[in-house]
């Protein structure tokens, strides 16, 4: 089967068939057949997403998205940094500027 990415809002209206599937007597087997999905992908859905609205499962992945994007900041903030500190170290003393101070 080909790989499929889902948008949160895709993924929020399958979770909303497939339960309405399974309170219709169904089961789970025929819900993964008919969504397309493996049961690994359902129950990771559901822990993921469960309950939420489409606009909230939307917004959750802008967060992480940000959240991962500011992360990245931070840690290249940190090597500058930390290379800054190397070169002050190795740098030479000017002492007439020390003497003056």
């Amino acid at each position: 089967m080909k790989r499929h990415r889902h948008t949160p809002e895709q993924v929020v209206r399958k979770l909303a068939e497939g339960e309405r599937i399974l309170n219709g007597g169904g089961d789970l087997a025929g819900v993964l057949r008919t969504l397309e999905i493996s049961e690994a992908t359902w129950n990771r859905w559901r822990s993921q997403y469960g309950g939420m609205k489409a606009s909230e499962a939307k917004r959750l992945k802008e967060f992480e998205s940000e959240n991962a994007r500011l992360k990245k900041l931070v840690a290249n903030q940190a090597l500058d940094i930390d290379m800054l500190k190397e070169l002050a170290e190795d740098a030479p003393i000017d002492r007439q500027v020390v003497m003056r101070a």
